[in-house]
């Protein structure tokens, strides 16, 4: 049975971005509504959902549109996160894309007067899902290509996100992997593993991880690149969701 490609944003703009990018003609119907009044938009092999922002809402509608899918005979094979996102400096600078090897529930634990703990030493849960290099090789391989700068590395998920430097050395010292910060993808994560689908987190950069300055994002330049990225990649996406669906 072929798999399609389901690719998950948290707002419209980031959907905007993605589907414009895609050379794919919409297909007929153009929409699609998904329980929970959400909507994909199809686009090929390709379709397009609005998330919702945060790791919550973002798990209920891939996992609806997850269940629709399989339940109509139409499983995704791949499921991609996709975004705009804050980058730590010196790893991941305005305008470039990450490419995460590593999806991370970056608070997803619990405080302790000896530091943190992350829930798998708590005995139960977990907060990571490892990216294999067979899925992010070829699309780091096809950003290079397409001249887009790109890092691969940890993209940490949160419910709030960072406005301090003291945050942002905390984080950065827990997680030394970590190239960018967003609040979706290990929503998206979870509900694909939940189907037994293979899951990608792609983010453009738009802003520093540290101090709040709304003046210094560049939100514009970063969907720009998004779109760039989407375009780049759709026949290297293609070819992964052709593979054997995990």
């Amino acid at each position: 049975m072929r798999c399609r490609i389901l690719i998950v944003t948290a707002v419209a703009a980031e959907a905007d971005s993605v589907a414009g990018g895609l050379t794919a003609p919409a297909r007929r119907g153009g929409e699609l509504p998904v329980p929970g009044g959400l909507v994909l938009r199809r686009h090929g092999d390709a379709d397009v959902l609005v998330g919702g922002v945060g790791p919550a809402a973002v798990a209920a509608a891939t996992g609806a549109a997850l269940t629709r899918a399989a339940l109509a005979g139409e499983p995704y094979g791949l499921v991609v996160s996709a975004g705009i996102a804050g980058g730590f400096p010196g790893r991941a600078p305005l305008g470039s894309l990450v490419v995460a090897d590593a999806i991370v529930a970056a608070d997803l634990g619990a405080d302790t007067p000896d530091g943190y703990l992350p829930v798998e030493e708590l005995g139960f849960g977990r907060s990571v899902h490892r990216v294999p290099a067979a899925l992010t090789g070829p699309v780091a391989a096809a950003l290079a290509a397409a001249g887009l700068p790109h890092t691969t590395g940890g993209v940490l998920t949160v419910s709030t996100v960072t406005g301090t430097a003291a945050r942002a050395d905390a984080l950065a010292v827990r997680h030394p992997g970590a190239a960018a910060e967003a609040m979706e993808g290990f929503g998206v994560a979870e509900a694909a593993a939940a189907h037994g689908a293979a899951v990608l987190e792609l983010r453009a950069v738009s802003n520093a991880v540290g101090p709040r300055d709304r003046a210094a994002w560049r939100v514009g330049d970063a969907l720009a690149v998004l779109r760039r990225a989407a375009g780049a990649l759709e026949t290297t996406l293609c070819a992964l969701e052709a593979r054997p669906c995990s």
